[in-house]
């Protein structure tokens, strides 16, 4: 395999897919990246077995042919080399020389047979969203996804294709988020199914803010592959979680006793000001109301206080929740819109925020001392 390629295109290529290789692995393949060159294109692929992400890029190809070389090493010397024209060549027994003007390094790979083969989809079901769109919906609920492994199912976002509506979900047990998007769903593409944590990862760090992306998924996999003028496409494929999401429509709280609308950006300055003064044993803030008034109190004996009033239009009766702050913060700094509106019952129970866009969060109240 011989090419000449610029080095902002092999950088560019290389950050798309090395993510996804761990420093810790049993096989040393895993830490590899696969270079595939043909008809002035150079494919990459990385995979941790659970996760694959391929991409490519544009190459001057001399010689056609496939190798594998160690993602990290390979990486560090080019993001390193002078920026202009690389010259990569690989021999048969998987070395390969890397020239860019006055350098000059050989690095030892392995034979491209050994990489895992790319996973394949049979009769696969597919849907297609702007990758704008789905960049905000995963902004909108990745927050609330859950990192305690023993609730594995939710360790991860729900994906629901049914009745012409893209659903995501996201719940950790405390709070749950919630938003969707119309979109052209045909009968036999309907399903629900849980993207796995890393996929979502990788899948929000390659979106861009043009063109399309297209899901495909099978009975226990799903592809995301994202298309755009001018830009590198890339694909990645994932495992997705074995389980059954819980019930999160049983968890939506039915009437509200109050709806009040609150300034979202004043409302996420009073709430970080009030963390300030809480600790990891006494993390809740206590929100007050009374008419047209918002009192947003931290008391922690061992730290000190904090008290901050809003006003804000509202006529119902007195009563204060607490909740944890940080909880209350994370849908006040994905959503955009200027207002949000919060839908309460009582002191002990759920809380509502929901804005002018498709979006619901439900969040526990904590106990008041």
């Amino acid at each position: 395999m011989k090419l000449t390629i610029a080095k902002e295109q092999l950088v560019a290529g290389l950050q798309a897919v090395q993510n996804v290789v761990g420093s810790r692995t049993t096989l040393p393949i895993l830490s590899n990246v696969l270079l595939s060159a043909n008809e002035g294109r150079l494919e990459l692929t990385a995979t941790d077995l659970d996760v694959t992400i391929a991409c490519s890029v544009n190459a001057t190809v001399e010689r056609p042919g496939k190798t594998t070389l160690p993602v990290k090493k390979f990486f560090g010397i080019i993001r390193e080399l002078p920026t202009g024209e690389i010259e990569l060549d690989v021999d048969e027994k998987s070395v390969c020389a890397i020239r860019a003007g006055a350098s000059f390094f050989k690095i030892n790979g392995l034979a491209a047979e050994e990489f895992p083969p790319m996973p394949s989809f049979k009769q696969a079901r597919a849907v297609s969203l702007p990758q704008e769109k789905l960049k905000a919906m995963l902004r909108k609920t990745s927050f609330a996804v859950s990192t305690d492994e023993s609730r594995y199912v939710l360790n991860g976002i729900f994906f629901s294709l049914k009745d012409h509506k893209v659903t995501l979900v996201a719940t950790d047990g405390r709070r749950l988020a919630l938003t969707d998007e119309e979109t052209e769903i045909s009968a036999e593409a309907q399903a629900d199914f849980i993207v796995p944590t890393k996929a979502i990862n990788e899948v929000n760090r390659l979106l861009g803010s043009t063109g399309t992306v297209e899901l495909k998924y099978s009975e226990n996999q799903v592809a995301f592959t994202t298309a755009a003028e001018g830009q590198m496409g890339a694909l990645i494929i994932s495992k997705l979680v074995d389980g059954n999401y819980p019930n999160y429509r049983q968890v939506i709280p039915g009437e509200c006793q109050e709806r009040i609308s609150l300034p979202r950006e004043e409302f996420l300055g009073a709430l970080r000001r009030a963390e300030l003064m809480t600790s990891d044993k006494s993390n809740s803030v206590k929100l007050s109301f009374s008419r047209n008034q918002l009192a947003i109190t931290a008391n922690t004996p061992e730290v000190g206080e904090a008290r901050e009033n809003l006003a804000i239009n509202y006529k119902g009766k007195d009563f204060a929740i607490a909740f944890n702050p940080a909880y209350l913060m994370d849908p006040l700094k994905a959503l955009e819109t200027d207002e949000v509106a919060f839908e309460l019952i009582d002191e002990l129970s759920p809380g509502v925020v929901k804005a002018s866009v498709p979006f619901l969060y439900v969040i526990m109240p904590m106990r008041m001392s």
